[in-house]
């Protein structure tokens, strides 16, 4: 029963990276781009300040392909650095409107095939799902993490 749920998750990763690069394709973004503006809306949502450097790693981009990232979503009207309030000798990175509206945009087909396709369980089902699926999220990011080191042991820095 577990190596089907991994099998079935396995292929909701698939078939979600396939949404997003048809999404992308069709607006003229990169997956990475993609990929950006989730973690900058999600930190965003969450009201926690994202730093390049912290998009890097959650990215496992250098810091070279993290500046041409933002320059790129930044030129987009995507994405803005901000001094963060605090410190300002530090930069966070702030969600646009038009980004904000790109991902409203993306999200709410899916969304609307996503609650269809969940209406029939119940808020227990639901609940019990929810602890599934953050737990294989961790789970997933630890592997993530794991894999992103070197044969010697060293961390490969983005």
């Amino acid at each position: 029963m577990t190596d089907e749920l991994i099998d079935l998750l396995r292929r909701f990763n698939v078939e979600a990276d396939r949404f997003v690069d048809v999404f992308a394709r069709a607006h003229g973004l990169h997956r990475t781009d993609m990929n950006a503006i989730a973690h900058i809306w999600r930190a965003a949502e969450d009201q926690e300040p994202l730093t390049p450097g912290e998009l890097a790693r959650r990215l496992s981009l250098s810091p070279a392909a993290t500046t041409a990232l933002l320059v790129r979503l930044e030129r987009a009207g995507h994405v803005e650095r901000r001094p963060d309030p605090t410190d300002r000798r530090r930069i966070n990175l702030d969600i646009q409107p038009k980004a904000r509206a790109l991902a409203a945009e993306f999200f709410a087909p899916l969304g609307v095939h996503m609650r269809a396709a969940l209406e029939q369980f119940t808020p227990a089902q639901i609940d019990a799902t929810n602890q599934v699926i953050k737990q294989a999220l961790e789970a997933t990011a630890r592997a993530a993490d794991e894999a992103n080191v070197t044969s010697e042991g060293a961390a490969i820095r983005p």
